[in-house]
């Protein structure tokens, strides 16, 4: 089966260590039907497809994706941080 990164079932979640493929570029989780494998979290086997997280609150699911590349760096937020890099070569 073909799944959206973002749906939260256990074969999504990264705390989830059953036989899958990420294609982090189309962001899905390809899976078998009947594929299980170990909640890390909860030390205990589930299915792939199973729904953890709306039916417990102690799922700590966390999805797959990879994160948002962070800002870039400024230099010390001074009046040379505001000017930019063409007014900084001094």
């Amino acid at each position: 089966m073909i799944l959206p990164a973002e749906v939260k079932l256990c074969a999504t979640c990264s705390f989830w260590d059953g036989e899958r493929k990420v294609d982090p570029e189309l962001a899905v989780v390809v899976v078998e039907e009947a594929c299980r494998g170990e909640c890390l979290v909860k030390n205990k086997h589930l299915q792939g497809l199973n729904d953890e997280f709306e039916w417990h609150s102690d799922c700590l699911w966390e999805h797959l994706a990879p994160e948002a590349p962070e800002a870039p760096e400024r230099d010390g937020g001074g009046i040379l941080g505001l000017l930019g890099p063409r007014f900084c070569d001094a």
